[in-house]
């Protein structure tokens, strides 16, 4: 939620169109592999294969093709995953071209269909085999012979190499020297003449490791090779990262792929991005800058893109180095570079990043802690003016989260995401559908309606996305299904679902590593979780350590947490004056939730001291906060301890009277622990209205003692899947006195023996019961 405006990062390597052509300087080579892949396309148009192996053998035609190149090894071995039969006949043809002669290879060139006459089969002029085999004749026909005779000689080794030493592992292909680029199509002079070195035909090959589709390569790539590795990696970067290289993997191919040629600006760029998973502010600027370098030589070398492509350049240098600094939390270099993109785009009347720049301004200023209500519709309005639906969706769903902490009413809010859904649907923002239900998800647990807001976060996770899924990639490695996740853990956590949970953070580990982006969210939330369970637990000694970890990923809560636990340890002076700079902080920056967290935080602090009617004002205080922001779950809580306050006061009439507007909605999306809470002092208020004391004076109400009765057992009912032994221990005792009172001496004495074993368990002292809610 807070960081949804990170989807405007603008992507020049998506809005640019193509990569540029031949900026990557590396001749595309008539290889051992590219023979291999032909020999699987001319066995696949020759053979009869089942319908089934022939679909998977499609699919493989394109990663094959535009991949980069395979041992002999792995590639046999990928074909006979999908069709085992035409990978032995591909290895047969292979084994007739390397045991044989020359002419066995020019015998094999001379029987591939022709593609302007194969009308019927996969091999058709305008077909993706027909393309490459057109390819592969046009290359091979503009061959030397002694080009011909060197790529014998390669497929011989390559084919060998496969067989040499099976227990060592596979060998990577030969390492075609510097005059292997004679092979290229725009080749027309015999360089090598007639004249073969029969050393460098003998070179070792070197050993490489295994590699599977996600391995980097080790040797250069083919200028198409790059492309497709460049296209492949950015987008699992945006849509799956777990099946992405891994950051140091990926650092290493991009390095080796510059080393070839510094100039590739696409390779910065997707280095840049790299960078970012890893939060390298160094390395990430560096490779961004040298991205727009390369990007504005390429457009000054461009006959179609001159001076405009040029200063389109610099504009979104300027405001992509603005966003990179928002994210690292530099406000003044992005508010610099920010104002940079906003003069070059004003000077060259660019009014789209002009909408951009004011997306990223009002975003700036509520990093910032300001009001930017103003400039975001503002935003809104221009956007819309400009045919941005994507930047005007975001600016109305900027909008509500503003209104949200604002205390505007739900029906206003839910009303106007709606209208941007119709938006996200119209123009198909898959994207933005899935910003818009973890945005209404949070907004539903903020206002304390966990039924609501598990259904929204039930739609999310099981939304269909709109987005082409390719590369066998699946849309759920987002933000927006981070966030669902993580509150469709601590929903489930709230309902004493332990092993829930620990599924759903076991997927969100693995969905979101840590080096990741978002895997910050289901930290904190993991820890959040454990805290409660301990502090549920009566365990003060496990949740103090993780105060730390949860600092560190947010101050507030680390703050919030560490006054918990010191109240816990009744060390209540230093537990105040942590709870006093805390409310200070968070009235300024507006976050009304935690401010009435605390409010209610000291007033229990007040009760230790017995000064109930000192807690009285903040109660009040606290109250008219939460029923003015509609936060409904805060507002009952406020209520449950208003209604403590005056029972401990002498007026449990009044108090039982409070907890009847309260207790509906506790029951209906309350967690577990607020459930038991708030029918444990409603049992405690109905035996005080009853007129029960504990020496047994005074005539008493039957009626209600038997509602007490019933209403405590319900409580524990609750309390016992949180594992509360403390306050399971408060209720067997006001049972045992019950009990007695009523002369039911058989389940008194059960209720006395369960207390006796808990406070023996426990083994330590029960704290008074006008102590705690």
């Amino acid at each position: 939620m807070a960081s949804v405006h990170e989807s405007l990062y603008f992507n020049p390597m998506m809005t640019n169109g193509v990569v540029h052509a031949n900026v990557f300087g590396i001749k595309d080579w008539v290889t051992p592999y590219k023979i291999s892949v032909l020999a699987l396309l001319h066995e696949m148009t020759a053979s009869k294969i089942t319908l089934p192996e022939r679909r998977r053998l499609n699919k493989l035609i394109l990663p094959l093709q535009q991949g980069p190149d395979l041992t002999l090894g792995q590639f046999l071995k990928t074909v006979e995953e999908c069709c085992p039969q035409t990978a032995y006949a591909v290895k047969l043809r292979l084994h007739e071209m390397a045991d044989g002669e020359l002419k066995d290879m020019e015998y094999f060139f001379s029987t591939l269909p022709t593609p302007f006459t194969a009308f019927d089969t996969e091999a058709y002029k305008t077909s993706v085999v027909g393309l490459f085999m057109r390819y592969m004749l046009l290359a091979y026909n503009k061959l030397s012979f002694s080009q011909v005779y060197k790529l014998y000689k390669s497929l011989q080794h390559y084919y060998h190499s496969h067989y040499a030493k099976p227990t060592d592992g596979q060998v990577g292909l030969p390492a075609l020297t510097a005059d292997d680029s004679d092979m290229d199509l725009t080749s027309t002079e015999d360089t090598i003449g007639d004249r073969i070195d029969k050393e460098e035909l003998d070179i070792p090959l070197h050993e490489s490791e295994l590699r599977n589709d996600n391995t980097p390569s080790k040797g250069p790539l083919s200028q198409k090779q790059a492309e497709y590795f460049l296209a492949r990696q950015a987008y699992l970067l945006k849509n799956d990262e777990n099946k992405a290289l891994k950051p140091a993997a990926l650092q290493e191919e991009l390095n080796n792929m510059l080393k070839f040629n510094p100039d590739f600006a696409e390779a910065h760029y997707l280095n840049y991005l790299n960078s970012m998973r890893v939060q390298d502010i160094f390395l990430s600027a560096h490779s961004l800058l040298h991205y727009f370098d390369r990007l504005i030589l390429s457009a000054n070398e461009g006959k179609s893109n001159g001076d405009e492509g040029y200063g389109r350049s610099l504009r979104y240098a300027a405001l992509n180095l603005a966003s990179l600094h928002c994210r690292f939390g530099h406000y003044q270099q992005a508010d610099l570079a920010l104002q940079e993109a906003i003069r070059i785009a004003q000077e060259s009347n660019d009014h789209v990043c002009l909408q951009h720049c004011l997306s990223w301004l009002y975003t700036l200023e509520q990093m910032k802690g300001s009001d930017s209500t103003v400039l975001t519709e503002d935003s809104v309005k221009m956007a819309a003016h400009f045919c941005l639906p994507y930047l005007a969706s975001l600016g109305i769903q900027s909008l509500v989260q503003q209104g949200a902490t604002q205390g505007k009413t739900a029906h206003k809010l839910m009303d106007a995401l709606k209208d941007t859904d119709i938006l996200h649907w119209k123009h198909s923002l898959s994207e933005l559908i899935e910003i818009s239900l973890a945005q209404t998800t949070s907004i539903w647990r903020m206002y304390g309606k966990s039924t609501m807001a598990l259904q929204q976060a039930q739609l999310l996770l099981n939304m269909s996305s709109l987005e082409p899924v390719n590369f066998g990639v699946q849309q759920n490695n987002t933000e927006a299904f981070a966030v669902a996740l993580c509150h469709l853990a601590e929903l489930h956590a709230e309902q004493g679902l332990y092993n829930a949970v620990s599924e759903i953070l076991q997927h969100l580990k693995e969905q979101f590593p840590p080096h990741t982006q978002h895997a910050k969210l289901w930290m904190l939330c993991d820890l959040k979780i454990q805290f409660e369970r301990h502090m549920n637990e009566g365990k003060c000694h496990l949740a103090a350590p993780l105060v730390t970890a949860i600092s560190a990923l947010n101050k507030t809560e680390g703050l919030y947490r560490k006054a918990q636990v010191l109240k816990a340890l009744n060390r209540s002076t230093e537990a105040y004056s942590i709870l006093q700079r805390l409310q200070v902080h968070c009235e300024k920056t507006k976050c009304t939730e935690m401010v009435i967290r605390v409010m209610l935080c000291t007033a229990e602090l007040h009760w230790e001291s017995s000064g109930f009617s000192t807690a009285l004002p903040l109660l009040l205080q606290a109250l008219a906060l939460a029923r003015q922001h509609h936060l409904q779950s805060l507002a009952s809580e406020t209520i449950l301890h208003l209604a403590f306050t005056q029972l401990m006061l002498g007026v449990p009439e009044q108090a039982l009277s409070v907890l009847h507007e309260a207790i509906e909605p506790v029951l209906a999306h309350g967690s577990v622990t607020d459930k038991g809470r708030a029918l444990l002092l409603t049992a405690r208020c109905q035996v005080a209205v009853a007129g029960f004391r504990p020496n047994g004076q005074g005539q008493a109400d039957l009626h209600l003692a038997a509602l007490a009765v019933d209403t405590l057992k319900e409580a524990a009912a609750y309390f016992s899947k949180l594992n509360c032994k403390e306050r399971l221990r408060d209720i067997h005792y006001l049972k045992a006195q019950l009990h007695h009172s009523l002369g039911h001496s058989s389940q008194c004495n059960k209720s006395a023996m369960l207390f006796r074993l808990l406070d023996q368990e426990l083994q330590s002292p029960a704290p008074p019961v006008s102590m705690r809610l």
